[in-house]
């Protein structure tokens, strides 16, 4: 199942990137930084979620939501919003 989750994942940012580069506009080395971080972390949530709750733990697997989802999507969201604000500005 990994092994699909990572092909999708793959082709969804070949897929962005592509779109970047038709559209024209260019990410600073920061705000790919940010974004792969915040994706490595969100995939890493979801792991650890779905194997808490094949062994039964409930509690650790909302725990993981919290502890390192939330950060994954304050991540993912700062990353938007960089890259939207300088192309306004643009």
């Amino acid at each position: 199942m990994w092994f699909f989750i990572g092909i999708l994942i793959g082709a969804l940012v070949l897929g962005f990137i592509w779109w970047l580069r038709r559209k024209n506009l260019n990410l600073t080395w920061y705000e790919w930084v940010l974004g792969i971080l915040g994706l490595l972390l969100l995939v890493f949530t979801l792991q650890n979620f779905m194997g808490s709750f094949e062994e039964i733990e409930s509690k650790a697997a909302y725990m993981f939501l919290l502890i390192t989802g939330l950060p994954s999507l304050i991540l993912l969201a700062l990353t938007w919003q960089l890259a939207a604000r300088r192309l306004a500005k643009a």
